[in-house]
């Protein structure tokens, strides 16, 4: 066939017609693609800061609006199955775009072996535009004059640069594009002949069954068809090796029963799992079963019907069912030392509290905190390197002091939460003191050999309706007693601990005082770009010191906060605060506040954000608002409300401690995040520890597949940098590696240092 004679010359005019509907009536996939290499010519040309890429992105970009509205004129059922007239006339406008974007995609290529001279976008544009000449054979495969037309214009193009680059590398890679394009010409020359031979039944049944035996065979999922009685009518090679054992060609006319029967005697797959499958093919589906196979695989069954037809398409989803168990063990698991989390630890006790009131033998329960007595100075002098060790290494000797009843739990920070069942006449005191026992001899982590001690507050509850709530109150009361008489002790809960309740009620009134005073105070943590070493954010940190009781923790204040509804007040101080202070910084520099649960509980945030940019002027992109995955727990559907709002007002949204509350993809997915800050937990030991590495590499590819900035918090080691810079898509850092909280002021001097220099050589530099 000459190479530009029209399609309507060389086939039967109902062939033409239908080939030429075929190919116009599909403007998404010309769409996607299209686009598709419109984002590379735009990376290629962000990364080059090429205009001539950039004005080629643009092009493609024109081409699709304007191609698409030209395709959406097209009306398949105007065209009557033989009116080759109107065919001819919409083939040839399809050939004109065709042509134009041929000669774009050569023109790419042109430009960026000739113009912008960089490898990546060298690479881009060919091998985006080898892509779209494939995508040309098998869209274009029935119009013979529009395929060779556009492997002609960007073949050449292609080869042009390639030429023209010069060495012998190149030349090569040219001469080569000849015989692709012959073999695509032929190739789409043979999937119009196979079809046209199809449509008019013009090809001998033996040729076609053994092109769909090549075709399932080379399947990357197993396909199996059962005819009306239930019997193999078609199957390919993987399917036979999901069920393991059968020869090829020898499942044809089998029953399907029989063959899970004997799967399921060999072992290759559950009885159960059988039976179940069994059950929904009985009934021609549709639904899904999935199988565990030996060597812990594991392979989904889907199962659908079409007439008296069953069709079985087997997917092997391992990889997917073990990402899966790592999110759920995310969900469920502290990330440092792999012992249940608060939500895990809470559903599992309130469960028992529950089946406890059914028990007949009337059981107590046993709740105790045990917390490690001045860890902060184990961090503090050690650093949280050694201070994560040691969490991780209190919480193997606790599991291995406990009884295998006991339940576990790390609930934050420094606390380890046990629970038990045990008798009525239960007397605690010889377990407490044999944990604080457990601790006399010390630990040697990093060449440091630290000696620590723990306190212990715990009750035994003897009262069916008591839950989980009271308990920790009532445990938390005796452990700040066990504190108080001087750590290395432990306290069981009794009435007159109340005296410890009103402390708690002393807070709760001087704090309210503090917050109407404007008595707290704001630090700020500096978040460095990975790459550039600048500070691009600081995250703003309530502090409160007492004039009697000195500084109060975030830990203790905020959630008396909460429970008072102080928090919002204080939010307001706080972003008003922050905003204001960070409209004095540079224009790069944006500021991060927290908002908790009982702000979207009390539903006034977007009102507190919006006065907070209003009297201080600050531009909402600088604005960054943080929120934890327990605060979406709590309040999802205010969270999702006020989070779109905000997000779509330009103001950055970042989930905070990415990884140890109820982490689950459904936020990601459902909620307008801008950021991803991973949990400290993450990072603290990847300098020692090849798995740790992976996981962090793992979770901030998660971030960025889904287009999220990634930041690392608890960053504090030269080493740590190194390895996140090295091996990771994270693209800032957060930790004492570049200063802990400060003033307003002595931040405002970091930034000033740090962005007049890019990248400092040593530790010592970068904290001046």
């Amino acid at each position: 066939m000459p190479l530009f004679t029209p399609s309507r010359k060389s086939m039967p005019a109902i062939d033409y017609v239908s080939i030429v509907k075929s190919a116009l009536k599909d403007r998404r996939a010309m769409v996607f693609g299209t686009l598709a290499s419109a984002l590379g010519a735009g990376a290629a040309a962000f990364k080059t800061q090429s205009p001539v890429l950039y004005a080629i992105a643009g092009v493609f970009v024109l081409v699709t609006i304007f191609r698409y509205l030209d395709m959406t004129r097209f009306k398949v059922d105007d065209i009557a199955p033989t009116d080759v007239d109107t065919a001819a006339y919409w083939e040839s406008r399809a050939t004109a775009w065709g042509a134009l974007v041929a000669f774009l995609y050569g023109s790419w290529c042109l430009a960026s072996f000739l113009v912008v001279n960089d490898s990546v976008a060298e690479l881009i544009a060919m091998s985006t535009t080898i892509a779209a000449m494939v995508g040309i054979a098998t869209r274009n495969f029935g119009l013979d004059r529009l395929l060779t037309l556009q492997l002609a214009i960007a073949c050449t193009l292609l080869s042009a640069g390639l030429l023209l680059k010069g060495d012998v590398y190149h030349l090569i890679l040219a001469f080569m594009l000849l015989p692709m394009l012959v073999a695509m010409r032929f190739l789409a020359a043979d999937v119009r002949n196979v079809l046209l031979s199809a449509v008019h039944g013009r090809v001998e049944a033996s040729r076609l069954a053994s092109e769909l035996d090549t075709a399932l065979d080379t399947m990357h999922h197993g396909l199996c068809m059962l005819d009306a009685d239930g019997r193999i009518a078609v199957s390919n090679d993987r399917a036979e090796e999901t069920f393991a054992g059968f020869v090829a060609g020898s499942w044809t006319g089998r029953p399907f029963s029989a063959l899970l029967a004997a799967a399921a005697a060999r072992g290759a797959i559950p009885q159960d799992a059988a039976d179940e499958l069994l059950a929904l093919v009985s009934h021609g589906g549709p639904g899904k079963v999935i199988l565990r196979l030996p060597q812990a695989q594991f392979c989904e069954v889907t199962v659908s019907s079409r007439g008296d037809r069953t069709v079985l398409l087997l997917e092997y989803i391992t990889d997917r069912v073990r990402a899966e168990e790592r999110i759920n063990f995310m969900a469920h698991y502290d990330g440092l030392t792999g012992l249940s989390n608060r939500a895990h630890f809470t559903q599992r006790v309130e469960a028992d509290l529950i089946a406890r009131e059914r028990d007949p033998r009337r059981s107590a329960a046993l709740l105790m905190i045990v917390d490690i007595d001045d860890f902060k100075h184990v961090n503090d002098t050690l650093g949280h390197l050694v201070g994560d060790r040691l969490l991780v290494e209190v919480g193997e000797r606790l599991r291995g002091a406990l009884p295998e009843d006991a339940l576990l739990a790390r609930f934050g920070g420094d606390e380890f939460l046990v629970y038990r069942r045990v008798a009525r006449d239960f007397d605690p005191c010889p377990s407490t003191s044999a944990l604080i026992g457990t601790f006399k001899p010390g630990f040697s982590i990093m060449g440091e050999d630290i000696a620590i001690n723990v306190s212990i507050g715990a009750v035994v509850s003897t009262t069916r309706s008591e839950d989980l709530d009271a308990l920790l109150v009532k445990a938390d009361l005796a452990l700040y007693k066990a504190k108080a008489e001087g750590k290395a002790h432990a306290q069981i809960f009794h009435e007159e601990l109340d005296t410890e309740y009103r402390y708690r009620q002393r807070l709760k009134a001087e704090l309210r005082a503090c917050v109407a005073a404007k008595g707290l105070s704001l630090a700020y943590q500096p978040l460095i770009d990975l790459r550039t070493r600048r500070v691009v954010a600081c995250e703003a940190l309530a502090r409160w010191h007492h004039a009697e009781l000195g500084t109060i923790p975030p830990s203790v204040f905020i959630p008396i906060a909460e429970e008072t509804g102080l928090i919002s007040d204080i939010t307001r101080w706080v972003l008003e605060t922050a905003t204001r202070d960070c409209r004095t910084w540079p224009d790069e520099v944006s500021v991060s506040v927290n908002v908790s649960a009982r702000d979207f509980r009390i539903g006034n945030v977007a009102d507190l954000v919006h006065d907070a940019l209003a009297n201080s002027g600050l531009a909402a992109h600088r604005l960054e608002i943080e929120v934890t995955e327990t605060a979406l727990i709590e309040q999802r559907d205010a969270a999702t409300k006020v989070l779109g709002l905000l997000a779509r007002e330009g103001i950055g949204i970042a989930l905070d401690d990415f990884g140890t509350g109820y982490s689950s993809l459904s936020y990601l997915q459902a909620l307008p995040f801008t950021k991803l800050k991973i949990d400290r937990s993450f990072v603290a030991d990847i300098a020692t520890n090849p798995r740790s590495l992976k996981l962090l590499s793992n979770v901030a590819q998660l971030g960025k597949d889904i287009d999220l900035i990634v930041t690392a918090e608890g960053v504090e080691t030269d080493a740590q940098l190194d390895l996140i810079e090295a091996n990771t898509g994270i693209d800032q850092i957060q930790g004492y590696l570049f200063g802990v909280p400060l003033p307003r002021g002595k931040v405002a001097q970091i930034i000033t240092r740090m962005g007049q220099s890019a990248r400092p050589a040593t530790r010592k530099q970068k904290q001046g």
